[in-house]
């Protein structure tokens, strides 16, 4: 874990069972009886096709919660930095989302999500947001370990090669805000950050194959051959250079990370 590099710091980690970030009761009483001076805002309803079904839960999660995390560090004056995501957008651009392009998501886990956003910036004008997408890590359910699975399993994958984005290593995300809140500028705001490097999620499975030594066959369709109950966006690339020139955070290639984790996940 990336908390074992920066040993001069004290972490408290926290399960949603532990801890649900919708229960303001019991949030108020962990920040009472625990020093804190950096809070980082991970939980969220990430469920994106449930959400079109459970939208009180995806708000009361992802917007409420959060707006109440955010009024709380304000209170106690602990530095808030909250995860959003790149379904902010609508996924019509053509070129790399920067922090100011105009919001419109297409369902509810980036509405709910850009609701969250918003409460944070207006009871906590000091918060630090981070857009992220296409997050994997050895840890969890996600695209990477999925892959690896299935591959496995299968001898052949149908992958999606309509939908362009850029991936984001969890451990990636975890040492740049590590590099925000060691340094002495904590300038709050938007700011974007992903793993250098645009691919289709097919590009990103062959990627997984040929690195992992899998023989699966990886076959590209469009996306129309792959309903979801919630629209993807087609375009996620995220533009880095604001996070970047800020807080001088170095951000690795796409599969520069990919080999790390997964040296991690198949060692």
């Amino acid at each position: 874990m990336a908390a074992a590099n920066y040993s001069e710091y004290n972490f408290l980690f926290v399960t949603k069972e532990e801890l649900p970030i919708d229960n303001t009761e019991a949030v108020t009483r962990y920040f009472n009886t625990h020093s804190i001076d950096v809070c980082v805002n991970c939980a969220a309803y990430t469920a994106v096709d449930k959400a079109e079904s459970e939208k009180e839960k995806a708000f009361a999660v992802n917007a409420a919660a959060t707006g109440s995390l955010a009024s709380l560090c304000k209170e106690k004056n602990i530095l808030f930095i909250h995860i959003s995501t790149d379904y902010v957008f609508d996924g019509t651009a053509t070129a790399p989302y920067k922090e100011d392009h105009p919001v419109q998501p297409v369902g509810v886990y980036g509405a709910s999500k850009l609701k969250g956003e918003e409460l944070a910036l207006q009871n906590n004008p000091d918060s630090i947001i981070i857009r992220t997408s296409w997050v994997y890590s050895s840890f969890g359910n996600n695209f990477v370990k999925t892959m690896l699975r299935l591959m496995k399993e299968r001898d052949t994958i149908n992958v999606v090669d309509d939908q362009q984005g850029c991936a984001t290593y969890a451990a990636d995300l975890a040492h740049a805000i590590m590099d925000i809140v060691a340094g002495i500028n904590v300038t709050p705001g938007i700011y974007n950050f992903s793993n250098h490097g645009v691919i289709t999620w097919y590009q990103f499975a062959v990627a997984i194959k040929e690195l992992s030594g899998s023989h699966c066959m990886v076959n590209p369709i469009p996306s129309s051959q792959y309903p979801t109950p919630a629209k993807r966006p087609s375009y996620s690339v995220l533009d880095t250079s604001k996070i970047r020139e800020t807080f001088n955070v170095v951000i690795p290639e796409w599969k520069d990370s990919l080999k790390k984790c997964l040296a991690v996940l198949v060692s």
